[in-house]
């Protein structure tokens, strides 16, 4: 089956796909702090943070080979050839992205991490088209990578925010989302000749000890939590799973710019559910989420409209 009609480049299968990855990436902020609070991980404490998250990661890694073995009826494993792609990618997509963004945060504001982290999507969108050369640069995935980012810039205005800018804060999180966007055109190329899931499995699995080691031997810690704990840490390793990994199949089969527009979804469901789950006062208004939401949307149809001669 040719590439451009393979079942994930009908728009019937990538939206909901694509928004079912964003809907999970945005529960993932609420429910980090959950987590949180539940292992007893305080706001500063960057080395139990990355321990916790490469708990996560490696706990997503076994659950997408497991689940990706059962589904192939095979074990998966990377062959010699693939296994430095799966290292490559971990670095990028989960060891580099996070370390940054963990880093970064405890510096910075959420609303500028939120801001500063969709700036993955123009990343992503340049590596793809002037370093990667996987699709042509034009005009209108520009605009609409815009006219999206203007969305994520609305929900998360604040009138008492200042427009400063240090290297060992909001510098981080703009290398965790030029990380991100590097680690998409990876992910794009690598599974022209390998296995999306077997990647997606493999590189968090590598990434999640590597960040655990580093976590352990810098001196982080995680409480015990019961039961509880456990189902919120296994949810959000499912996140990772999940999300990732369908994230992968569906860049596989379609330009990055395409899929990667739909990135600006994740922090408008950060702040819908953290205003649900955390019942935060300051979340944005219905107005503002609509507009955002409005914006996004225009962005991401401006991106992905095709002239009726061309092809995906």
């Amino acid at each position: 089956m040719s590439e451009n009609k393979h079942i994930m480049t009908h728009w019937y299968t990538v939206i909901p796909s694509a928004i079912l990855c964003c809907l999970l990436w945005g529960s993932a902020f609420p429910c980090i702090k959950i987590g949180y609070k539940m292992f007893g991980i305080a706001a500063d404490d960057n080395m139990s943070q990355l321990l916790f998250a490469g708990v996560r990661f490696t706990l997503a890694g076994i659950m997408v080979i497991i689940v990706g073995s059962i589904m192939q009826r095979k074990l998966l494993h990377p062959s010699p050839r693939a296994l430095p792609k799966a290292a490559v990618l971990s670095l990028f997509q989960t060891v580099l992205q996070y370390t940054f963004f963990y880093l970064g945060l405890a510096r910075t504001t959420g609303m500028k991490s939120s801001i500063i982290t969709a700036s993955n999507v123009f990343f992503a969108i340049i590596f793809s088209t002037l370093i990667f050369r996987h699709e042509k640069p034009s005009p209108k995935k520009i605009i609409g990578c815009i006219i999206g980012f203007a969305g994520v810039v609305i929900i998360n205005l604040s009138s008492g925010e200042d427009l400063s800018f240090r290297l060992s804060g909001e510098g981080l999180i703009l290398l965790s989302a030029a990380s991100y966007g590097m680690s998409a055109s990876f992910s794009k190329r690598f599974s022209k000749t390998e296995d999306p899931v077997m990647l997606s499995g493999y590189q968090f699995l590598m990434g999640g000890i590597a960040m655990t080691a580093f976590g352990v031997f810098s001196g982080g810690s995680i409480g015990h939590a019961g039961l509880s704990g456990a189902v919120m840490l296994g949810y959000l390793a499912f996140i990772s799973a999940a999300a990732f990994t369908v994230w992968g199949i569906l860049l596989k089969y379609n330009p990055v710019s395409r899929i990667s527009v739909f990135g600006f979804m994740n922090p408008v469901f950060g702040v819908i559910l953290s205003a649900v789950l955390l019942s935060e006062s300051n979340s944005a208004s219905p107005l503002r989420i609509i507009i955002s939401l409005l914006l996004i949307t225009i962005g991401i149809i401006t991106v992905n409209i095709q002239k009726s001669h061309s092809t995906p």
